[in-house]
């Protein structure tokens, strides 16, 4: 890992959804739970049992330790010094004599808790951004507004958090919005459209609270087609598409390396990454399948960790 272009960019999943059976409560995490809540700071703690439904407050329980799970890899030093704290933009960042050694993004919906993470050399600064989308668990409700209110006015719900011809393209998606197939289809192309965006914004350090989220583009954005596993490894265009066409502010974006992944029937991976310093370094990157980690393994390595340095 010693030059920017021998960086190696971690991507893991953590499914949470059989993760601590017995915990039918936020609340009862605080015994199920009690050995991963015991690795994390008391605010970090404290924020996963506010958490109304329990399954939200797994992933968030997962996506805490994940984080401190890629500083103390990436960043060499032992779990107990993995303080986090907030950057201008409110994102978690892990600061040690004034720099970032660690890079990392997590994104979580319907228990899957992804993680992209990489040591961030000073000489060619690491961005990083990950999202992760469930196409079918809102999918009738998403239906029963469509019904509703029709495919246009559910797209012009949304509007503001896409670029203008982005909105536009998702409103000239054909087919019956009676037709289950045809508005799966549609919906498909909407979640793959959010989950691009969501990843580069999130690799611009910003929110989609960005004043010029209009102005970026992702022309002829089409949606992966559903695996058969839910690990797809296969890098053929199909199930994974890594060539988009990106545009900000009427300039052709060529500085991002994004790749988009199906997991299964109803998930979607993107992964955003670029070196600003030297965009080549990112650009070269393969960014290959993502692997689940299993939470054992974060607690092991976390417990070790904290009696020894990390090993990178």
């Amino acid at each position: 890992m010693g030059s920017a272009n021998k960086v190696e960019i971690l991507q893991y999943l953590v499914d949470t959804r059989d993760l601590w059976p017995a915990a039918t409560q936020t609340k009862d995490l605080e015994h199920e739970a009690s050995r991963a809540l015991a690795l994390l700071p008391d605010d970090e703690r404290a924020g996963v049992l506010r958490y109304y439904f329990v399954a939200d407050a797994k992933m968030a329980l997962a996506s805490h330790l994940l984080k401190h799970w890629a500083v103390s890899r990436c960043a060499g030093v032992p779990w107990r010094e993995t303080r986090l704290s907030r950057d201008a933009n409110r994102k978690p960042v892990y600061v040690q004599d004034g720099r970032q050694p660690a890079a990392f993004n997590v994104s979580h919906q319907a228990g899957i808790v992804a993680l992209v993470a990489a040591p961030n050399p000073q000489q060619s600064p690491v961005e990083l951004g990950v999202d992760v989308v469930c196409t079918t668990e809102r999918r009738a409700r998403d239906h029963r507004i469509v019904r509703q209110d029709g495919w246009a006015r559910f797209v012009d719900m949304h509007a503001e958090v896409f670029g203008r011809r982005e909105a536009e393209s998702l409103r000239e998606q054909g087919g019956d919005d009676g037709d289950d197939a045809a508005l799966d289809y549609k919906l498909r192309c909407f979640y793959t459209l959010w989950c691009l965006r969501e990843a580069y914004i999130k690799m611009t350090g910003e929110a989609l609270l960005a004043a010029w989220l209009p102005d970026l583009e992702f022309r002829g954005f089409r949606p992966p087609a559903p695996a058969d596993g839910f690990m797809q490894e296969q890098d053929d265009g199909e199930h994974t598409i890594k060539t988009h066409d990106i545009w900000f502010k009427g300039g052709k974006v060529d500085d991002a390396n994004v790749c988009l992944r199906a997991l299964g029937t109803d998930y979607m991976t993107c992964t955003a990454v670029r070196t600003p310093r030297r965009k080549e370094d990112a650009l070269a990157w393969d960014l290959g399948p993502f692997e689940f980690l299993d939470m054992e393994e974060i607690l092991s390595f976390a417990e070790a960790s904290s009696s020894s340095s990390a090993v990178v």
